[in-house]
């Protein structure tokens, strides 16, 4: 079976982003109905439905959400996320640098917006059916696997993220058994997002954009209700809080 051929609709926030935009044409390649969301709200490929929204507008995830109500989808993935703000200002390599706007900003990006998403998909998910939300976190926010420590905005933002997926995780499960709510490690992939950072990588570390979106696909279509609230890395392993 094709990845991602077990879900029926999809809605991805993010999908114009080099991951998020894989995603999309995965889970259309195998017949599932995709809505497509960007700040844009355009789509490059006709079986998609694009929709506006904005991590930083509360509103506009809420049209989102209202709009999909009829026909809510039973994937729900957050593809967006940010390294390097648009500014340029990358991730500190000692606290020395931390900037309080800058910081402001990642978890704005990172964490608030996702969980602004969660704030409104989660309601539309079925009580009795299978439904996955997923966001794209990090391993770098894991706190017991941090042997290096830096990039302090980016990894703590990533492990606010997590600690919400995994509250998230006990709230849903109490009224949709069947639900799940993770996150996913895509691995190193080849994107802005990563661009900057890439010259110093192991030969063979880097994927496409299509092969991780496979790999996360391949993962979600095994996730159940006893995953939820973790956090997988592409190869479906867990990653540690």
């Amino acid at each position: 079976m094709a990845a991602g051929k077990s879900f029926e609709r999809a809605a991805v926030f993010g999908a114009s982003g080099g991951i998020g935009k894989a995603l999309c044409m995965a889970l259309a390649n195998c017949g599932t109905q995709v809505w497509a969301g960007s700040r844009s709200g355009e789509v490059a490929d006709d079986r998609l439905t694009g929709f506006r929204f904005d991590l930083a507008d509360e509103t506009s995830i809420a049209e989102a959400a209202k709009a999909m109500a009829d026909t809510p989808p039973d994937l729900v993935i957050v593809a967006s996320g940010v390294l390097t703000l648009a500014d340029g200002t990358g991730p500190e390599r000692t606290f020395k640098q931390i900037d309080g706007a800058a910081m402001e900003e990642v978890f704005r990006l990172n964490t608030i917006g996702p969980a602004l998403v969660a704030k409104h998909m989660l309601p539309l998910f079925p009580r009795r059916d299978r439904a996955v939300f997923a966001a794209l976190s990090a391993r770098v926010g894991s706190i017991s696997d941090n042997g290096l420590g830096g990039w302090h905005s980016y990894r703590a933002s990533k492990a606010a993220l997590n600690m919400l997926l995994k509250n998230f995780a006990i709230e849903l499960g109490r009224t949709h058994k069947q639900a799940s709510v993770v996150g996913l490690h895509p691995g190193t992939v080849d994107t802005r997002l990563s661009e900057p950072f890439q010259s110093n990588l192991p030969e063979g570390q880097l994927t496409e954009p299509g092969t991780a979106a496979e790999h996360l696909l391949g993962v979600l279509d095994t996730i159940g209700p006893e995953d939820s609230g973790a956090v997988f890395d592409w190869k479906g392993e867990k990653i540690p809080a």
